[in-house]
């Protein structure tokens, strides 16, 4: 892997970056890419300036972003899903850009990359090391861990990635509840979310190299919404974890059924025929989480279910799932989910009704 010797912080606050006539643009493509979040982002910046304008009959602005795609070959080739993409330049052209995004790629939460891709990796440290500015969206994050230039730096991801980065990029330091990270030298590499989060994204890189005023105006245009809810209401707090600790498997099996109950933990330390302090330290070491962790997952995973799908009072669903104190409910979904239960109902069961109709 390639060290960079930057350091980082994630910024709060970061200036518009003061663009010259036209943002050079190169959006990376590899046959792992996702062709949505390539193809929408490349469509979206290239309507930048002059889109809204065409609209209302206003005279377009031309000083906006040349988008291009980068790939290590100029050849034509497939990415994820056989879609067809043909890049506009390749490495071999030594290209350089203002802006530089690494889209979502195509892999599974328990896949590798390292050793792919060296020349580009490389190109990245280059490109950040001669000022450029290093976006990527969803997975394209695990590319810029895989070259170095997340050591030290707060990330982010889709959350379904959690495991990825803590068994083999640990010097990343991986947010999964925010949209957007921003770190390094000047809030020059910024991560986002989880798949759709290329919306908040692009609009970013368009407040921040173009206007803040034409963001809203792409905003507007494509019906784009700002999550600033973040990724916590979308994740699933429960997932199964892969280690060979057999005690452990049938604990957390024996918890996905006995979960609700008062007791469930003295009972599972009465079943698991090992010692308890044995038994939490091995269920810690396997899940990476403590066991009334893994209790209070399950119960406000079923809670949310409950509220997506059902209408029972507040105070119902927090007794049905094992908390007869409907206050300490109400502050634990908050902690876990980033909304209030009448928030998370508010905002995912109208989707479920579109569902089912």
């Amino acid at each position: 892997m390639l060290k960079t010797g930057h350091m980082c912080q994630k910024d709060s606050i970061v200036p518009m970056i003061s663009a010259k006539s036209v943002t050079k643009i190169l959006i990376v493509a590899v046959p792992e890419t996702a062709g949505s979040a390539l193809y929408g982002m490349l469509d979206v910046l290239l309507s930048a300036g002059n889109l809204w304008q065409t609209l209302v009959r206003v005279e377009a602005d031309h000083h906006g972003f040349d988008v291009q795609i980068v790939s290590p070959e100029l050849h034509p080739f497939s990415c994820g899903h056989g879609i067809p993409v043909q890049p506009h330049c390749s490495l071999q052209d030594k290209p350089e850009a203002d802006v530089i995004i690494v889209p979502e790629l195509w892999l599974g939460p328990d896949e590798s990359i390292h050793g792919r891709y060296p020349a580009l990796m490389s190109w990245l440290v280059e490109r950040y090391q001669q000022g450029a500015c290093i976006y990527s969206a969803c997975s394209g994050a695990i590319m810029l861990a895989e070259s170095g230039l997340l050591d030290g730096c707060e990330a982010t991801s889709h959350w379904g990635y959690q495991d990825l980065f803590r068994n083999q990029y640990p010097e990343v330091k991986f947010r999964p509840e925010p949209n957007l990270v921003l770190a390094g030298r000047e809030g020059r590499i910024v991560t986002a979310g989880g798949t759709t989060s290329w919306h908040d994204l692009v609009l970013h890189i368009i407040a921040r190299h173009y206007n803040p005023e034409e963001a809203l105006r792409i905003a507007k245009v494509y019906l784009l919404k700002w999550h600033d809810e973040g990724q916590l209401p979308f994740e699933t707090l429960v997932r199964k974890t892969l280690h060979a600790d057999s005690i452990v498997g049938h604990c957390e099996d024996w918890l996905t059924e006995h979960y609700r109950e008062h007791d469930a933990i003295r009972q599972l330390i009465g079943l698991a025929g090992i010692p308890e302090r044995s038994l939490k330290r091995r269920f810690k070491q396997a899940t990476s989480s403590t066991l009334i962790e893994t209790i209070q997952k399950l119960r406000i995973e079923e809670a949310k279910r409950m509220l997506e799908t059902g209408s029972d009072a507040i105070d119902e669903i927090s007794a049905s799932v094992g908390y007869e104190d409907a206050s300490f409910f109400r502050r634990l979904f908050k902690r876990l989910s980033g909304l209030t239960p009448g928030q998370y109902r508010k905002l995912f069961q109208p989707l479920m009704g579109t569902i089912r109709l």
